[in-house]
């Protein structure tokens, strides 16, 4: 004889237990470890010179394409001012870079108490 109220069945899904953790993840507040911080703070860092600096060499690339219009296309009234244009665009596209490395350089030295602090917490 077997009573139906004395029977217990249990099934384990790894899979489905996954899936609750992960759905329930979501809706839990979030909470940064201070590694997280740490890597969003370095990326945070050339965050700034990279946008800066693409933008300005991205201007240049234009300007020194205008400057070779203007020397190839309409030389006969606009040759010198083409060259004019095309050199400042040159200048723009090399200034990129060192823009880069001077304003990622000031980001990381304002930074940089942050940083060493979660670094010397990390390292305890």
């Amino acid at each position: 004889m077997s009573d139906s109220k004395n029977n217990f069945s249990y099934t384990y899904s790894a899979k489905q237990q996954e899936e609750i953790k992960n759905i329930r993840k979501k809706y839990l507040p979030k909470e940064e470890d201070k590694m997280e911080q740490l890597r969003k703070l370095d990326q945070n860092a050339a965050k700034p010179g990279k946008i800066v600096s693409l933008t300005l060499g991205i201007v240049g690339t234009l300007t020194l394409g205008v400057g070779m219009c203007c020397t190839m296309v309409w030389a006969d009234k606009l040759f010198i001012p083409g060259i004019v244009i095309g050199v400042i665009g040159i200048a723009a596209v090399l200034a990129a870079y060192p823009v880069y490395t001077h304003i990622t350089k000031k980001q990381r030295e304002k930074i940089a108490p942050e940083i060493l602090r979660l670094t010397e917490e990390l390292m305890k």
